[in-house]
């Protein structure tokens, strides 16, 4: 019998391109997927749960973790951190279970570096000017505030060779069925899986 790891899906791209909102439909379609819980040191929210919502640590337990190289990325927004604990990865895809991670172009990069064996996927939007009224729309940022997005974008894009596939966000249900034969044709890739057919060979 094939004893098959998961796989981390880290699925990343430029502000306002729909990450959440592609990430939230595969998980309608999908519910063999764990979705990656973060780390944070701000106050639990009412209503939150240990290890459901968030991991919450003290500012001296996430720095000691990052130091202890605990953490695939992390980052620091408003004077609060945030990662991704290695150990709540690892331990699921043991289990079998594939683990799928929604995050920022610079995060996917520490990511990248800490956890390379991950299968990375690019969401691109159908064009800049696409992207740009997305983030418009939203109605959340200044005119300076978009511009900074729109420039950021560009170069974020730039980096798309640092990824493993590329699927653009032109229509979110077709995204999706994209993003869901990417994890299908993963877990039928030769090396994934060679090793231990002929671990099978030698058990006859």
């Amino acid at each position: 019998m094939i004893d098959e790891k998961g796989i981390l899906f880290i699925l990343s791209g430029p502000s306002g391109v729909g990450k959440g909102t592609v990430r939230k439909e595969l998980f309608n379609r999908a519910n063999d997927l764990a979705y990656s819980i973060s780390m944070t040191t701000r106050e639990k929210r009412s209503g939150e749960k240990e290890g459901i919502d968030y991991f919450f640590k003290t500012n001296e337990e996430f720095e000691n973790m990052v130091e202890a190289g605990q953490l695939l990325e992390y980052a620091r927004f408003v004077n609060n951190y945030y990662g991704t604990p290695r150990k709540y990865v690892e331990d699921t895809l043991a289990s079998g279970k594939d683990v799928f991670l929604e995050i920022e172009v610079q995060g996917a990069m520490q990511v990248k570096e800490n956890f390379p064996e991950g299968v990375f996927i690019f969401l691109f939007p159908p064009s800049l000017e696409e992207l740009k009224n997305r983030i418009v729309d939203r109605g959340t940022e200044s005119e300076d505030l978009v511009f900074e997005r729109l420039k950021e974008a560009r170069n974020e894009i730039h980096m798309m060779d640092a990824y493993d596939y590329v699927v653009v966000n032109d229509d979110v249900n077709s995204a999706v069925t994209k993003i869901q034969s990417i994890i299908q044709s993963e877990h039928c890739r030769r090396e994934r899986i060679a090793s231990q057919y002929k671990q099978l060979l030698k058990e006859e």
